[in-house]
C-alpha cells in the first residue's frame, strides 16, 4: 500500500495532467460512467465529518474529510481529512492520500478547466476574491493555462497579505508576476481578465454594475451552499450560459438557485462542462459569449480521477512510502 503525505503529493503532482483528469471527469460523469452516491454528512457539536464514495475508471475512492469550524483559532486547518483508494476486484486498499491537499489541486484544476476554454486566449491578469488555500491553487492553475502576467487580491479578512503572498511567488516559481493587493472589489475588476471567486460570501461580492463586470471570465469556486452567493445579479443579462459540473449544482450552490427562484436565470441556460468538452472534442465550434461564467460546486469523480494521477506518478517516480498492511 502507498502512502503520500502532502510534501510527496506536491512533488507527484503535474498541473496540465491533474486538469486532464478533470477534463475527463467531466465527460464520464455525463456519461454515466461512474457511481457516485450522495455525499454522507454527520454533524455533532458543529463538528462535521464528510463522506465521500465513488467508483469510476477501474478504482473505488473514498474521500473522508472533517470541518471543524474553531480549528483556526488553534492554529489549525479548518478542513482535514484522508483518500482511500481500493482495488476494483478485490477491495484492497492500494493507497491513501493527503485529502485536504487533494481538494485544493482537484478544485484548483476544476478552475483551470474553466480557464483553459473559457478564458480569452490573450488574457494576461486574473483577479482573486479571497486569499485562503483554495484561492492559492486557483491561481497556479491560471499561470498554468495563460501567460499571466499580474495579478490582483483582495480579501476583506485578511490584514497582512505577504504570508499569501510569498506562499504564491514559491507555487508558481520560476514565472515571475506582478502582484496588486485590491482596496476592493471594484479596483479588482477593473484591471483583470479572468476574475476568481473563492469565498464564503452570502451576499455578492462586486457590485451589481453590468459595466465592470462586461467581457470577462468569471471563475467561482466559493459560497458553495443555498443562502451563499458570489455573482450579482447584473452577471445574467452578460453571459448566454453558464456552466458547471452537475444538475445538483442548480440546488446546492446559491449563485444558481437563487437567480432561477427569482426568474433571472432559466434552467435551459445552465450547461454542463461534460457536454461542453464532449462537444468540443468532437471538433464542434461552440459559441461563447464574450462574458463567461464557470460555477464550480464539486463533485466525488474529481477526487478519484485527480487521485489516481498523482498516485501513478508517484510510483513512477519512486515518490512516498509503501507499507505491507
Amino acid at each position: 500500500m502507498l502512502i503520500l503525505n502532502e510534501e510527496d503529493m506536491r512533488l507527484a503532482a503535474n498541473l496540465s495532467e491533474i486538469m486532464d483528469a478533470i477534463e475527463e471527469s467531466h465527460i464520464i460523469f455525463r456519461e454515466g460512467k461512474c457511481y457516485l452516491p450522495d455525499r454522507y454528512s454527520v454533524n455533532n457539536s458543529n463538528k462535521t465529518m464528510l463522506y465521500m464514495p465513488c467508483y469510476a475508471n477501474g478504482a473505488i475512492g473514498t474521500k473522508m474529510l472533517a470541518e471543524f469550524p474553531e480549528n483556526p483559532k488553534k492554529g489549525l486547518p479548518y478542513l482535514s481529512g484522508i483518500m482511500i483508494i481500493n482495488n476494483w476486484e478485490t477491495g484492497a486498499v492500494e493507497a491513501i492520500v493527503n485529502g485536504e491537499v487533494l481538494t485544493a489541486l482537484r478544485t484548483g484544476a476544476a478552475g483551470g478547466v474553466a480557464m483553459r476554454h473559457f478564458a480569452h486566449e490573450d488574457s494576461q491578469s486574473v483577479g482573486l476574491v479571497g486569499c485562503g488555500v483554495q484561492g492559492l491553487h486557483q491561481l497556479m492553475y491560471a499561470c498554468e493555462v495563460r501567460d499571466i502576467k499580474s495579478i490582483y487580491l483582495f480579501d476583506a479578512f485578511i490584514k497582512n497579505f505577504e504570508p499569501f503572498i510569498e506562499n504564491l511567488k514559491k507555487a508558481i516559481s520560476p514565472k515571475k508576476v506582478e502582484i496588486h493587493v485590491c482596496e476592493d472589489t471594484t479596483e479588482l475588476l477593473k484591471h483583470s481578465e479572468i476574475v476568481i471567486t473563492a469565498t464564503q460570501a452570502r451576499e455578492p461580492v462586486f457590485v451589481n454594475d453590468a459595466k465592470l463586470l462586461e467581457g470577462k471570465c468569471f471563475v467561482a469556486i466559493g459560497s458553495w451552499q443555498p443562502e451563499m452567493r458570489e455573482l450579482p445579479d447584473a452577471i445574467w443579462g452578460l453571459v448566454d450560459n453558464v456552466y458547471t459540473e452537475l444538475p445538483f449544482a442548480c440546488e446546492e450552490s446559491g449563485d444558481l438557485s437563487q437567480p432561477i427562484e427569482a426568474g433571472l436565470l432559466t434552467v435551459d441556460r445552465v450547461k454542463y462542462m461534460g457536454d461542453f468538452l464532449k462537444e468540443k472534442n468532437a471538433g464542434n465550434n461552440i459559441k461563447l459569449g464574450n462574458t463567461r461564467f464557470y460555477k464550480s460546486v464539486g463533485m466525488g469523480v474529481f477526487d478519484l480521477m485527480a487521485a489516481q494521477v498523482i498516485i501513478n506518478r508517484a510510483k513512477e517516480e519512486n515518490i512516498g512510502k509503501k507499507i505491507d498492511w
